[in-house]
């Protein structure tokens, strides 16, 4: 049996006159639109629309086509929204791509307490914006921005990647150095120290180098750990160093755990953004969820 979606998205095709249109009235990606409409043409055998410019010209197959189905699918959704008023509210499932290190720091503290149903998702970030910009994610917390058409993006933010060291980390020579703004000595210092990174990302530690010293670092950290919150906790037992976000080290920083060793002397600020579909049917959701975020990280 065919998918019945097909049909749905078919008829919002032959309505709105434009895949951009159809995708906005049954809030899904125009790549999904485009999906379904092919399938469907592959499964009937034959083209339903005739693509000029923007505008999608039914076929005579087309037309007759939408003759046949339409007046069942309006049957099919009145008994949906007759069975939706007779049932009780649906509970919404939310689905937010982020790090791992922003979700333990912010989020994860308030799963318990939200009224709806979550489901958390890390990767990244180019594939969460796909992932989002065809509907698998409903909102996800970034630093990038991509090009989609349909997705927004919301500044709420930002992070500035710091040096950070051990409590007991030996930084007196070091500090001296900056001072006298002798970066070169001062990153030779670095390059004899111990140095703590993730599987993952050496993102952070690149930039940081290739904006202070002018070039990458031409080392390897001693330690590979699994995330940057691992990092924090195994530096706050001892010695070391990490380039990481402040906002994970803040506590630790404010406890005397690490300590704050050097932000650069040209600042590496990432800013945050909320990046959502401009169409969603979650828009109360996604403001709570929004709101936890400015209350920790604003």
């Amino acid at each position: 049996m065919v998918n019945l979606e097909w049909y749905r998205t078919f008829k919002a095709i032959y309505r709105c006159g434009t895949l951009t249109g159809a995708a906005e009235s049954l809030f899904i990606s125009q790549p999904g639109v485009s999906l379904h409409l092919s399938s469907l043409e592959n499964y009937v055998g034959y083209k339903l629309f005739d693509r000029t410019g923007r505008k999608m010209i039914p076929t005579e197959r087309g037309k007759i086509l939408f003759n046949v189905v339409s007046q069942g699918l309006e049957i099919l959704e009145e008994a949906e929204n007759n069975f939706k008023r007779s049932t009780e509210k649906h509970t919404p499932t939310i689905s937010i791509g982020m790090c791992f290190e922003t979700f333990q720091i912010t989020l994860e503290q308030y799963i318990s307490s939200l009224p709806f149903n979550v489901i958390i998702r890390f990767g990244d970030y180019h594939e969460m914006l796909d992932n989002l910009d065809k509907g698998i994610l409903d909102l996800i917390v970034t630093p990038q921005k991509g090009n989609m058409p349909n997705i927004e993006y919301q500044e709420f933010s930002s992070e500035t990647i710091v040096l950070v060291g051990g409590k007991n980390t030996d930084d007196v020579s070091f500090d001296q150095l900056i001072k006298a703004k002798n970066y070169s000595e001062a990153e030779e210092w670095l390059n004899q120290q111990k140095w703590y990174g993730t599987t993952g990302d050496m993102e952070h530690l690149f930039r940081f180098w290739q904006l202070n010293f002018g070039h990458t670092p031409d080392f390897r950290p001693n330690y590979i750990v699994p995330n940057l919150n691992s990092i924090v906790r195994c530096l706050s037992s001892g010695t070391g160093l990490a380039v990481i976000p402040d906002f994970l080290c803040d506590k630790a920083i404010e406890n005397g755990q690490v300590k704050m060793l050097w932000e650069g002397h040209n600042k590496l600020v990432n800013t945050l953004y909320f990046a959502c579909r401009k169409k969603t049917s979650y828009a109360e959701e996604l403001e709570m969820i929004k709101d936890l975020f400015k209350k920790e990280m604003g």
